[in-house]
């Protein structure tokens, strides 16, 4: 496959698990974890990007790449674009965006997202999701959700429960709604230069409202392609409950 550059933002402010990147996972900070995953993709290669210190001389001490960014970036999107500046890639550079608190991530979520973005050179952006599973997570904010065109574009993404599938006669929900509705991951692949660029443009009222920086891509009437990721990933780590569970399972290997 064509070339393609893994940049995983890390800051250590959490309001949720403070120094999140190098709370130990096993005998390993998380932030090992995570480039661990990326290394094992097929990616040229794997830079960390922080605003601390710590985080940095972490990744140094066990073999991987970090680059120190500022530490006023409102968004790991700021932080990557920062990033592909000091790495001085050029500008059709593919590069992918891997979340700092996923250490479970696997390999071919990475080659794909990559991938897809090679196969639609009118795509800025290429993303992934995974059909929702029961009405819980339809329903949670916490996860968002993403309605797509027929060939395969990111209409919208939200955290409300969209689309809204309502019962007949009425307004209410059906209680099989989150069949056909898909969950959004937070993995991107775009190029040094769209993200340099996006990251100048003002955010969107829709971005504002609901939280989520991909609105503004929308917004501005670029395309992100999305689709159904070939291998079905964890979820992340967001707060304590999520980190026992990600250590439970590591433990359990």
């Amino acid at each position: 496959m064509k070339p393609f550059h893994v940049i995983i933002p890390a800051r250590y402010e959490s309001s949720r698990l403070p120094g999140k990147p190098l709370l130990q996972i096993g005998n390993k900070p998380m932030v090992q974890h995570v480039v661990e995953a990326a290394w094992r993709s097929a990616a040229l290669s794997v830079t960390v990007a922080t605003d601390d210190q710590r985080i940095h001389d972490s990744v140094i001490d066990f073999g991987g790449s970090a680059i120190m960014t500022s530490n006023i970036h409102q968004s790991g999107s700021d932080r990557i674009a920062e990033a592909c500046a000091k790495l001085e890639l050029a500008e059709k550079e593919c590069v992918v965006n891997v979340q700092g608190d996923e250490p479970q991530m696997p390999p071919e979520i990475i080659n794909q997202v990559a991938t897809l973005l090679f196969e639609h050179s009118k795509a800025s952006i290429a993303t992934l999701c995974t059909p929702i599973t029961d009405e819980s997570e339809l329903l949670n904010p916490s996860i968002v959700k993403v309605v797509m065109a027929e060939a395969g574009n990111a209409m919208y993404f939200s955290r409300a429960p969209v689309p809204w599938k309502r019962s007949d006669g009425s307004s209410n929900l059906v209680q099989d709604a989150y069949k056909g509705a898909m969950r959004h991951l937070g993995i991107y692949a775009y190029s040094s230069g769209y993200i340099q660029s996006f990251t100048q443009k003002s955010p969107s009222p829709p971005e504002q409202t609901e939280q989520l920086e991909q609105l503004r891509a929308l917004w501005y009437g670029d395309i992100i392609v999305c689709r159904e990721a070939a291998v079905v990933p964890p979820a992340g780590i967001d707060d304590q409950g999520d980190l026992e569970r990600v250590r439970a399972n590591f433990t359990s290997r």
